[in-house]
């Protein structure tokens, strides 16, 4: 079976096929052999063997706690608050929308797509991006994906329209326009106030 190797990043996970495993945090930035089949993801340092995860689909997490500081380390609160920081000086929203990333008990797995927030700043612009933030966060949509999108298709200063409910034709204070209609219900006067005989009256 092939092997191949895979660096482990600060999010203390490696990717494999699109798919991402923990790893404990001595191996964060070292490269290790992995070796997959339909079962199994084995992990190897020097021919060690040193991880097993169940295998995952494409686009997967295999997140094993263990592998994770029990608390916030010094290491883990200087990593993401510099993130925030860094985030912020782009832009508030941006700042704030990595806060909402990293809003976690384990807010370090998901440093990686802070890291992909950054990288869109740097392709589309901070102010472009801050934009795309602003509106997520009116929408309270949290997705890093879905800023992406949005800058793709430069619909990042576009409110959508909120859909009206299914079935709502109007709301419990609209009127019939049938009711502005001027049908004459009660004798009318004429120009003198003099009233109107109805039909058949003298």
């Amino acid at each position: 079976m092939q092997l191949w190797d895979v660096k482990v990043h600060r999010d203390f996970h490696a990717e494999v096929a699109r798919a991402l495993y923990s790893l404990p945090q001595q191996w964060i930035g070292s490269t290790l052999s992995v070796r997959a089949d339909t079962e199994l993801v084995k992990f190897y340092h020097r021919g060690t063997l040193v991880k097993i995860h169940p295998r995952q689909p494409a686009g997967g997490r295999s997140t094993d706690r263990a592998d994770l500081p029990e608390h916030k380390t010094d290491y883990a609160l200087r990593d993401v608050t510099s993130l925030i920081a860094k985030c912020t000086s782009h832009g508030p929203n941006i700042g704030i929308y990595a806060e909402r990333i990293l809003d976690d008990p384990l807010p370090w797995t998901r440093i990686r797509s802070v890291y992909r927030l950054q990288g869109l700043v740097r392709r589309y612009g901070a102010e472009r991006v801050e934009q795309a933030c602003s509106l997520s966060l009116d929408l309270d949509v949290v997705s890093v994906t879905k800023i992406a999108s949005m800058l793709e298709r430069a619909t990042e200063s576009i409110r959508p329209d909120l859909p009206k409910a299914v079935g709502q034709s109007s709301s419990r204070f609209s009127r019939d326009p049938a009711e502005f209609r001027s049908t004459a219900t009660t004798p009318l006067s004429d120009i003198d106030g003099a009233a109107a005989s109805p039909e058949g009256k003298s």
